[in-house]
C-alpha cells in the first residue's frame, strides 16, 4: 500500500519555477533520500507535502485522503484538510525553530497538550520516554540556547515525534551542524527508520543516504533526473547530471 503518493507536483513562485512535474511514491516504512545541489526544488518538495506551501498543479496523496491542485483555478483547502493532513505529518527544519522561550520538555508537549487536546501528565510521561530515545533525558529542563545544535536537533526531532505522525520529512536537517553533532542526529533518524518510519530526508549526507535510504530521488532544476533503488543508483548513476553531483560530492 502506497504511504504517500506524489503526482505531477508543480510549483512556481512568480516567474520563478520551483518544481515541474514531480511525481514518485514511498510505502509504508520507505526511507526516501532526496538529493540535489542547492536551489533543485528539495525543501520546496518537503514544504509542499505538509502544505507549508501550496502546490499549483498536481496531486498529494497520504493513505486515502487526496489533495488535488489545479493551476486553473486556484485550490482552497479548509482547515480541517490542512488538520488532517498534518496531524500524519512531522518535519524537522535546517534551523532547528524550538521555541526559546520553553525548556525542551515544554517544547515537547505544547502542541499535544493545546492541538490534540491530551491529558497533561500522560503527555509528560510520554515526552520523557522520546527524550530517553533521542539522549536528551537529562536536558529536559533546559532552554534551547543551553544546548548544542545537535541537542536542539534532537530536541526537535522528538517535539515531531510526539504528535505521533506516520510520515517524517526532514529538510537538510545536519547542514547547520559540525560532523561530529551531525553524527548524532543521524544516528537517531537512522534508529527511527530499523522501526519502519516513513521518511523522506533531504540531505548532502551521502553517506547516511546510502546507508539508511532504500530509495533515492535525484532533482535538478526541480524536475527528478533518476529515481529508484538507492544502491543502484549510486553504484550505477545513469545520468550524467548525478555521476557529476556523486562526484562534487565526495570531493
Amino acid at each position: 500500500m502506497n504511504k504517500l503518493q506524489i503526482q505531477n507536483l508543480h510549483k512556481s513562485f512568480h516567474d520563478h519555477v520551483v518544481l515541474q512535474g514531480v511525481s514518485f511514491t514511498a510505502n509504508k516504512g520507505d526511507v526516501v533520500a532526496l538529493m540535489g545541489s542547492s536551489g533543485s526544488g528539495k525543501s520546496t518538495l518537503l514544504r509542499c507535502i505538509n502544505l507549508l506551501t501550496i502546490p499549483d498543479d498536481g496531486i498529494i496523496q497520504i493513505d486515502h485522503q487526496v489533495l488535488r491542485f489545479n493551476e486553473n483555478e486556484k485550490t482552497e483547502l479548509s482547515n480541517k484538510q490542512v488538520a488532517e493532513l498534518r496531524k500524519k505529518i512531522g518535519m524537522v527544519f535546517q534551523q532547528f525553530n524550538l521555541w526559546t522561550h520553553m525548556s525542551v520538555l515544554e517544547n515537547l508537549i505544547e502542541a499535544p497538550i493545546h492541538v490534540l487536546r491530551q491529558n497533561k501528565q500522560a503527555t509528560i510521561a510520554e515526552a520523557r520516554v522520546l527524550l530517553e530515545k533521542v539522549g536528551l533525558a537529562d536536558k529536559l529542563n533546559r532552554y534551547p540556547s543551553q544546548l548544542s545544535g545537535g541537542q536542539q536537533q534532537r530536541a526537535a526531532i522528538a517535539r515531531a515525534l510526539m504528535m505521533k505522525p506516520e510520515i517524517m520529512l526532514f529538510d537538510e536537517p545536519t547542514s547547520a551542524l559540525d560532523p561530529e553533532l551531525a553524527g548524532e542526529v543521524l544516528n537517531v533518524m537512522q534508529q527511527l527508520a530499523t522501526e519502519g518510519m516513513t521518511m523522506l530526508v533531504a540531505t548532502h549526507e551521502l553517506g547516511f543516504a546510502r546507508r539508511v535510504a532504500n530509495q533515492s530521488i535525484f532533482l535538478d532544476a526541480g524536475k527528478i533526473i533518476e529515481q529508484g533503488d538507492t544502491l543502484s543508483m549510486f553504484s550505477h548513476p545513469q545520468s550524467t547530471r548525478f555521476q557529476q553531483f556523486l562526484q562534487a560530492m565526495q570531493h
